[in-house]
């Protein structure tokens, strides 16, 4: 049977249409599609339509910087910086692309890399506060507060209702210990978000801090209102009553801390400390013993002792330094008493007991130095060299002149393999009049 070729012309152009229809569309116009997706939030399709744009015009530095941006909404940071390169190397001057390669970089935490990248797009639009806003988080990331703080008050100048910066540049100041102008941020952060659970918190915190228990009561109040499921809140409102002698209120909102967070030590503490207050102290000692025994264990518990001081000398050259246990006059919080019975269960051997009762004494009186560093010594001797390390270094930001304690934390670094550091500290311990870190400098730093 011979075939019509007119019939086969029109059936083969009716099987094309769609291809043909689909081919007519311009870049542009699938870029279209693909802004309009995305603002719509249907960031798949967007992908498509700007995965057609860019194979029909793949020099347009826009379509790589939207699809970047699709990437990130699908929390692909690492194909969006990818695509962010490209749009920068087609146009070095597009502030936008410099600014969120910076916030997909952050999500990485490449936070260094960020910052250069936010730094570049200040640059570009200095102007605009989301640059100075981004920076700043991210200094605050490396604790680099100062550097920080500048960059959120620049944010705030330029946009004065920005919540966010606000409430980030209250938890800076929180860091500086600038407490009465943090308080003014979290405040302002409830004037314009008055369902924000998180600055109530960070209100009730700041008022802590200012002594204000009352005030902070009645944050946490509002803060758990809002979201009852936070257990920091809770832990937070019960040292606040604990501090105003309201035991009982606090044991309730600790045992609620505890039920939400069963691993949340401080609640335990908090909870002890309040029954011993109540008389309850078989009670108060389970809880106490909970405190210390839950999240007790240094997260990398294998210490390598790398080292020319291994573990045994660390042990016979820390052991000939002395606490220094002298006696105080007891204060209202009795804490002498407990660093006092800490020292004593420790050279009975009861290194758990020790810890219990140094960390009561650090938790009252939180400039308690010896308290730090007897606890220090403690760790040490059980094998927690990082947390001996930790309490040695809050001993001396405590007490600059503290020469058994950056003699021993010279003792720990040298053994951990960090030998310049910590010949570092053994010779501050000797300038400090420490006379035996010499002999150690002569065996060890030489």
């Amino acid at each position: 049977m011979k075939k019509n070729p007119v019939l086969l012309f029109f059936l083969a152009l009716f099987l094309a249409l769609p291809t043909i229809l689909k081919a007519q569309k311009t870049a542009a116009e699938y870029f279209e599609e693909g802004v309009t997706k995305s603002k719509a939030g249907d960031f798949m399709a967007a992908l498509q339509a700007f995965n057609l744009a860019i194979t029909m015009s793949p020099e347009n530095a826009p379509s790589y910087y939207n699809r970047a941006m699709a990437k990130a909404n699908l929390k692909d940071n690492r194909g969006a910086i990818l695509d962010f390169d490209r749009s920068i190397e087609l146009n070095p001057k597009y502030s936008d692309a410099y600014l969120y390669r910076g916030v997909s970089k952050a999500k990485q935490d490449d936070y260094r890399s960020a910052i250069q990248d936010f730094s570049r797009s200040i640059e570009l639009n200095p102007d605009d506060p989301q640059g100075y806003l981004q920076r700043g988080i991210n200094r605050a990331r490396l604790e680099n507060y100062r550097g920080a703080l500048q960059d959120l008050n620049r944010t705030v100048e330029l946009e004065p209702n920005n919540a966010g910066a606000l409430y980030t540049r209250g938890n800076v100041k929180l860091k500086l210990e600038d407490f009465t102008s943090a308080l003014a941020d979290f405040s302002r952060v409830i004037d314009l978000t008055p369902k924000s659970s998180s600055a109530y918190a960070g209100r009730g915190f700041t008022r802590t801090k200012l002594n204000d228990f009352n005030g902070a009561v009645a944050d946490y109040s509002k803060a758990i209102e809002l979201k009852a499921d936070d257990s920091e809140s809770f832990y937070n409102r019960g040292f606040a009553r604990s501090k105003l002698e309201k035991y009982e209120e606090a044991i309730a909102d600790f045992d609620q801390a505890i039920i939400l967070d069963p691993q949340n030590h401080r609640a335990y503490y908090g909870r002890g400390f309040c029954k011993s207050k109540l008389g309850s102290q078989r009670e108060a000692i389970s809880d106490l013993n909970k405190a210390v025994d839950i999240n007790n264990t240094p997260t990398d518990t294998k210490v390598t002792y790398a080292g020319r001081i291994t573990r045994s000398v660390l042990d016979d050259l820390r052991n000939v330094v002395q606490e220094r246990n002298k006696i105080y006059e007891l204060s209202s919080e009795r804490s002498e008493a407990l660093f006092a019975r800490g020292v004593g269960k420790n050279k009975q051997g009861d290194a758990k007991g020790a810890i219990i009762d140094l960390n009561k004494a650090i938790e009252l009186n939180p400039t308690y130095s010896e308290a730090y560093f007897t606890r220090g010594m403690v760790k040490s001797a059980i094998g927690d060299q990082r947390g001996a390390v930790q309490d040695c270094s809050s001993a001396v930001k405590l007490n600059p002149k503290y020469a058994e304690a950056y003699y021993v934390r010279g003792l720990i670094k040298h053994s951990l393999g960090d030998e310049n550091s910590g010949c570092l500290d053994l010779s501050k311990a000797g300038e400090l009049g420490y006379t035996q870190a010499y002999k150690v400098i002569s065996d060890y730093c030489n």
